[in-house]
Order: structure tokens, then C-alpha cells, then sequence
């Protein structure tokens, strides 16, 4: 069994944002000359989460972030978190810090239409995203 970690750094340019990471994370695998097993994607952000969805058309994140801005608005009365970034908290919690796609024969098992989205919802800011690769 090996274990491989990577650090992708990325920058996001608005508050909330989903940026398409898939080929950065390909390459991380690509170079990792593991076979099969477990590739794990995780931010330790506590504004910022990883998702898997469609990456085929640019218009599915812009319905997502719309959706979540409706549902969790920034300026909300009532929040109590003095940062002023609360609903940034409640949207990470909702979507995750991480995904786990199986590896095999080299190549991560993403549906046709998927991607790996860092989600920023607090930005901008420059970000961390862990990759770590666990298999043969």
C-alpha cells in the first residue's frame, strides 16, 4: 500500500465561488503512479467545502450558488457571529470539507459529466486543498 499527499493551492476571485479543480487533482493522480484505490479531496477551511457535480455546463454552479444565497443570505438579521461571515460557515457545512473518488487503473472514477469543485464562500481568498491518494 502507498500513500501519496499533495498541497493544491488556489485563488478565488469572489465571495462565493466554485472553481473546477478536476484537472488539478488528475494531475496530482497522474504523477502519483497509483493504480487503484482511494483518492481523498479535503479543505481545512471552515468557510470553504469540496463537492462533486456537474462540470459540463458553467450555468449548474451559477444555479448552485443562486440557490444558496437565497437560502442562506450574508446579511441575515439575527446572525450572531461577530466576522460577519456566518452564512460562509452554515454553506460549507452544507456541501463538506471533502469527497473521496475510487482510483482505478489509474484514472478517477468520475461520472461523465462530474467535476471537483472547491467552493469559496468567503472569498477572495488564496486557499489550501489537500490531496491524499491511498492505494496500488
Amino acid at each position: 500500500m502507498k500513500t501519496i499527499h499533495e498541497i493544491i493551492n488556489v485563488s478565488t476571485n469572489c465571495r462565493c465561488e466554485m472553481l473546477d479543480i478536476t484537472t488539478k487533482i488528475a494531475s496530482v493522480v497522474s504523477e502519483s503512479k497509483i493504480a487503484n484505490g482511494l483518492v481523498t479531496v479535503f479543505t481545512p477551511h471552515t468557510t470553504a467545502a469540496i463537492t462533486i457535480n456537474e462540470n459540463a455546463d458553467p450555468d449548474v454552479t451559477h444555479d448552485m450558488i443562486m440557490t444558496l444565497e437565497e437560502m442562506l443570505p450574508k446579511n441575515r438579521p439575527g446572525y450572531k457571529h461577530d466576522e460577519g461571515n456566518s452564512d460562509a460557515h452554515m454553506k460549507s457545512s452544507f456541501f463538506g470539507c471533502s469527497e473521496t473518488v475510487i482510483l482505478n487503473c489509474g484514472k478517477m472514477q468520475l461520472g461523465t459529466w462530474q467535476g471537483i469543485y472547491f467552493c469559496e464562500f468567503d472569498g477572495p481568498r488564496s486557499r489550501k486543498v489537500n490531496v491524499q491518494i491511498i492505494g496500488e
